[in-house]
């Protein structure tokens, strides 16, 4: 039986440490404009996850 590969966290993947994607900072920027937060300047791709994971909580998107 084959089984799923278990999700990762953000901070044990290999390429968390480079800076946030392009996708990824346009998504945080509409969350945070919704949450009346800012996104801080220079996230890493690990970091603009788990933000996006706590806006999308806030916001109500990530049900």
């Amino acid at each position: 039986m084959v089984q799923p590969n278990p999700e990762k966290e953000p901070e044990e993947w290999t390429t968390g440490d480079e800076p946030m994607t392009g996708p990824q900072q346009s998504y945080l920027q509409t969350l945070a404009q919704e949450a009346g937060e800012e996104v801080p300047e220079g996230l890493t791709k690990a970091h603009a996850s788990q933000l996006i994971d706590e806006l999308q909580q806030r916001t109500g998107r990530g049900a």
